[in-house]
């Protein structure tokens, strides 16, 4: 069940809107299973078939919490933590582990078939980030009900953003429609609604259609021209932008309709003036959590520059890994790592960098690195780079007036958080969402719907 489809935004939204304010208006104590149950309900709507797994990862890792506080048993987290990052490798990796031990001469294993859980990455990670606070003793204990509703809240299960327990947790025993700015926060819920709607069907779906056929040809061994790899590598940058930033303002604003207040995911990333920059804007929740979870624990910046260096690069390959189980996003990820590194390196000398000089080279840098995180293969990241160097026929019928205007929707005006928050409640400003809803779902119904990129990670 897409955010971007009929059953979705017709059926399953409203009911789950309306169940949800009975029970907040007449038995509030109901409020909560009703979350966590319209939230299987939506898990299961993909797949009936992972259910168990969602609720099974969610009962073992609550238990062991409670056996780990009842007997401190510090041992209890680690194993629970690679339990946990084992079944996703199971479900992820098997078959990319297999790939590489088959590049052993004489070596030859199957391929396991296995289908990949929607969300399975997202809700692994929110696990390992309540387990690791829980043992460091900074996450208090939970009941069974609220930690299953913090891992599996359906605006977020699928594609995050990545929420910290401390973030949401106290919402689940506000009041949320008793506030005296309820009805503003559901209004501007559904703006949100909306906004990261409209990102989805009028830019970055129509986007996709010049960048997949692109990439498609590439991967078939065709030659790209210069033209069609200009055209597919910014293409690509801003389809994913619009694609999973529209899909997090949808989330945001669906999770705002419910009452909880979601962390922002991007802030104009396009505008960074530095690859740091940038990955503070990027999928901020995930940047957050390779920060914090994985780059300080193997050293951060207190051991000196070679060390820093070191987890700068293995954390950003790994977080490359985590998003694709491919060797390019493994160079995606090691690229990005590589880049980091040298703007430490250019920092810690205290040379200059002007902010536009700094921005152009960045900007430069994402774009290119987009290439290996869209490709297939090296070999269809090749085809796409010698077109971009030039070294490829020409070609014509670059679409400049398409990325123009996605380029403009991208980098200028605020993030489209700060821009709800700007707009005044008025009459107009519902007739205006009214209408725009309403074009929403002609032109869903009218056109092909693309699933969210960020779906298949």
């Amino acid at each position: 069940m897409l955010f971007n489809s009929f059953p979705f935004l017709l059926a399953f939204l409203p009911a789950a809107l309306i169940l949800h304010g009975l029970a907040a208006r007449f038995r509030p104590d109901w409020r909560l299973p009703v979350l966590l149950a319209l939230s299987f309900v939506f898990y299961g709507w993909w797949d009936v078939r992972f259910v168990p797994l969602l609720a099974g990862s969610i009962g073992l890792n609550w238990f062991v919490a409670l056996l780990f506080l009842r007997s401190g048993a510090g041992w209890l987290i680690p194993l629970a933590i690679g339990l946990n990052l084992a079944v996703l490798a199971l479900f992820k990796y098997l078959n990319f582990f297999a790939d590489l031990a088959n590049l052993v001469p004489g070596l030859t294993l199957p391929h396991a078939d296995l289908v990949l859980p929607l969300g399975i990455s997202f809700f692994t990670f929110h696990h390992v980030m309540y387990l690791v606070d829980l043992r460091a003793g900074r996450a208090p204990p939970y009941d069974l009900l609220r930690y299953a509703l913090y891992i599996a809240f359906f605006p977020q299960v699928l594609a995050g953003p990545l929420v910290r327990w401390r973030e949401i947790m106290h919402q689940f025993d506000e009041a949320p429609y008793a506030r005296p700015d309820a009805a503003e926060r559901f209004g501007r819920g559904i703006l949100l609604l909306c906004v990261g709607l409209s990102k989805k069907v009028f830019l970055g779906d129509p986007l996709g259609a010049l960048v997949n056929p692109v990439f498609q040809a590439a991967a078939a061994g065709q030659v790209v021209t210069m033209a069609e790899a200009w055209q597919a590598a910014f293409g690509f940058t801003f389809q994913i932008y619009f694609d999973f930033s529209g899909y997090t303002d949808m989330a945001l604003g669906i999770a705002l309709m419910l009452g909880i207040v979601l962390p922002q995911n991007f802030d104009v990333p396009y505008r960074a003036a530095s690859l740091q920059d940038f990955w503070r804007r990027w999928h901020m929740t995930l940047s957050r959590f390779l920060r914090d979870y994985l780059y300080i624990p193997l050293g951060g910046n207190r051991h000196g520059l070679a060390l820093q260096f070191g987890a700068l690069f293995a954390t950003m390959t790994l977080g490359g890994l985590w998003h694709g189980a491919g060797l390019t996003f493994v160079a995606w990820g090691a690229a990005h790592g590589a880049g980091l590194g040298a703007g430490l390196l250019w920092r810690r000398a205290g040379l200059p960098m002007p902010a536009i000089l700094g921005w152009a080279l960045t900007f430069v840098f994402v774009v290119l690195t987009w290439v290996l995180f869209r490709a297939t293969s090296f070999e269809a990241a090749i085809a796409i780079y010698k077109g971009l160097f030039g070294l490829a026929p020409t070609g014509g019928g670059l679409r400049w007036r398409t990325l123009a205007l996605a380029a403009a929707a991208a980098m200028l005006g605020p993030s489209a958080w700060v821009a709800v928050q700007r707009v005044q409640p008025s009459r107009l400003a519902a007739i205006l969402c009214g209408l725009l809803f309403v074009v929403l779902l002609l032109k869903i119904g009218d056109d092909a719907n693309y699933d969210f990129i960020y779906f298949q990670f």
